[in-house]
């Protein structure tokens, strides 16, 4: 564990006041005092952490600002960028945090691989990986257009290093070793094989999870079955207890908050309280709703 505890500014009235000033001195305002008051109106400003700890709640409710507060603050590396808003940054500096300490007492750095994680970043993966495979395939038309030319036809004569790409690729075609299929391989590259949006989602966590780190994960269910969401869990409770792994989860997936060993806050409650994951309203719908329709599963 490397994070020990984080606390949220107290003094929010006096930063908006600042912020006002700076703004036009007794006539400046703030268009939007975001994220000052939708924690302090809730009675939540302190954090204190596990291997796993889960922010549960509603739309709004502010699961994701707090990953990206202790993300700010931690300035942990990032992929997707975030809307803040003029007092996002003066706040995530106010915020204060607590390393964890070894057996013999010492702070613990927090690793420099450590980073957050967004359903933005998985998708933007996904998107990356089909303009790639669009531009291979175009790439392989091309070269089928070309092997029998270069293979075939006049020989390219070297006048300039303009003609060296068209005279390498010659020299390629021409190769008794080098069969067509090979050519169009070697010159377009190829392809990187597709799979479903959930399969590849898990397929990122799985390549982009590192040992001895700290992430903060906003909402990785996204795209992902109950099934591979089973075993995204078990994944990472695997990272956490054997690998050195520190999570913070904003989640609404009854699977995840079911994470063995992690610490739950419920931001939908005023003050916002700890809570076992079989006491959260979102757990409660699942749980009527089956209940409702028993009948049907025995």
């Amino acid at each position: 564990m490397y994070l020990e505890s984080f606390t949220l500014p107290a003094d929010e009235e006096r930063l908006l006041d600042e912020r006002a000033y700076c703004n036009g001195n007794s006539f400046g305002y703030i268009d939007n005092p975001y994220p000052c008051r939708l924690f302090s109106s809730r009675e939540f400003s302190y954090i204190r952490f596990q291997k796993i700890t889960i922010f549960y709640g509603g739309n709004g409710s502010g699961k994701s600002t707090l990953l990206n507060l202790i993300a700010e603050r931690l300035k942990l590396k990032r992929i997707a960028p975030f809307n803040s808003g003029e007092m996002f940054a003066p706040y995530a500096a106010c915020c204060q945090y607590e390393p964890a300490c070894d057996d013999e007492g010492r702070p613990l750095r927090i690793p420099d691989e450590s980073r957050i994680l967004t359903s933005d970043d998985i998708f933007d993966h996904m998107l990356a990986i089909r303009a790639s495979n669009d531009e291979i395939s175009e790439n392989k038309q091309i070269a089928r257009g070309d092997w029998g030319e270069l293979r075939y036809g006049d020989t390219v004569r070297f006048s300039g290093m303009q003609d060296y790409e068209k005279l390498r690729l010659q020299i390629l075609a021409r190769r008794k070793t080098v069969s067509r299929r090979q050519f169009i391989k070697r010159t377009a590259g190829e392809e990187v094989r597709m799979h479903s949006n959930g399969e590849t989602a898990l397929r990122f966590f799985q390549t982009n999870l590192k040992e001895d780190t700290l992430y903060c994960l906003d909402e990785p269910e996204n795209s992902l079955s109950p099934k591979m969401q089973l075993e995204l869990v078990r994944q990472l409770e695997e990272m956490a207890r054997y690998c050195g792994c520190q999570f913070i989860l904003a989640t609404h997936s009854p699977f995840l908050l079911a994470l063995g060993g992690a610490l739950i806050y419920d931001l939908d409650e005023t003050p916002v309280a700890v809570r076992s994951w079989w006491e959260l309203g979102n757990i409660k719908v699942y749980y009527e709703f089956f209940k409702r329709h028993q009948k049907y599963f025995e």
